[in-house]
């Protein structure tokens, strides 16, 4: 199971699609339930966890993330951070860390654009202290936003060039204000499509010299089409992972601070309510590459159905760019230029978005 635990709902930063900080009344900023509780609530229902920390900044409570990963020796730990706070963490600790995910969109324009001035340079300052002084043996992946202002091929490309062991994106739609579904599906068709494409072929090219790419959506894509399909939503939200809010609440989703169908439970009383997804979903032929997509858009439909729509639209028509290459892919295997198992990616490990 992967296990998210917020350590904070509060964040140093204020980036454009989320606006920072969660509203204390609903994800309060000091935890009001202490570690050593979360962590026995955990260990008592998962005798190998996942355990990510979140936030909010998960970097602003340090001592909480030392503390549950004292209590917790056995487990495998992963943090998804903004990556300007890197150092409040010590390094024996750091060192401890399988995945780390560093919060950057592309080159210095595009990040710091969405999440302001001069945050670009800290991440990948960030980026080289983790793997120069550290030491940290982790995987480093880079986890994007993609907007108005991506260019898919282009950022995804610098990412990798700068060290990133990976990277994975999520589309900045349906709760945005950025831009409607026309203009998304738009954008989509002129940009973000035909960059699909191109990072296929780029994939494909690389596989083909025995080299998997750490792009992640195409991994776990090809991992459904060739290996083994999703039978839930690929992040797991409200199935095979859950958050643990700092008071205490146990979510579906570690984004849902606020809305009612996602508490799942509490740790005083366990994990009490389910989730579901839409009837179209489950009866959808991409169910099993696509999974669903995202729990937390099945619940709160801001775009409304068009809206949906336009992004199941993008979603399919990336199903099927990929698809074009799956046949190559599974020669390249048959041939032992690539390997199997290279595909058959595990989001929970990472705790990754396969489908943007």
């Amino acid at each position: 199971m992967l296990w998210f635990l917020l350590t904070t709902g509060a964040c140093n930063l204020s980036c454009r699609y989320c606006g920072g900080s969660f509203n204390p009344r609903h994800s309060p900023w000091r935890p009001q339930v202490e570690p050593r509780e979360v962590a026995r609530f955990i260990a008592q229902r998962d005798p190998a966890p996942v355990v990510f920390f979140y936030g909010g900044e998960p970097l602003l409570n340090p001592r909480y993330v030392v503390e549950v990963m004292e209590a917790l020796p056995h487990a495998r730990f992963g943090i998804q951070t903004n990556g300007t706070l890197v150092r409040n963490l010590p390094p024996e600790y750091w060192r401890r860390v399988s995945t780390v995910l560093l919060s950057i969109d592309g080159p210095p324009e595009v990040t710091d654009f969405y999440r302001g001035p001069g945050v670009y340079k800290r991440v990948v300052e960030a980026l080289r202290w983790l793997r120069g002084e550290v030491g940290c043996g982790c995987k480093i992946i880079a986890r994007m936003a993609v907007s108005r202002r991506s260019s898919l091929f282009r950022d995804v490309a610098h990412l990798l060039g700068l060290g990133f062991d990976a990277v994975h994106w999520q589309l900045n739609v349906l709760w945005t204000d950025e831009w409607g579904p026309r203009e998304f599906l738009e954008w989509a068709e002129s940009s973000y499509l035909p960059d699909v494409a191109r990072l296929r072929d780029w994939f494909v090219a690389e596989a083909e010299r025995g080299r998997v790419l750490g792009v992640i959506p195409l991994l776990g894509i090809y991992r459904a089409l060739l290996v083994r399909p999703y039978d839930w939503v690929p992040c797991g939200a409200g199935k095979y992972s859950f958050a643990v809010n700092t008071e205490g609440r146990v979510l579906h989703c570690p984004i849902a601070v606020s809305e009612k169908w996602a508490t799942a439970g509490h740790i005083k009383i366990g994990i009490t309510n389910g989730a579901r997804l839409r009837d179209r979903c489950l009866t959808c032929e991409y169910r099993g590459v696509c999974g669903g997509r995202c729990l937390y858009t099945h619940y709160e439909d801001y775009w409304g159905e068009e809206g949906f729509d336009a992004v199941c639209r993008v979603t399919i028509k990336t199903i099927e760019t990929l698809k074009v290459a799956a046949p190559r892919i599974a020669e390249l295997m048959k041939a032992g230029v690539i390997r199997r198992e290279d595909f058959d990616y595990n989001p929970l490990l990472d705790s990754t978005e396969v489908i943007p």
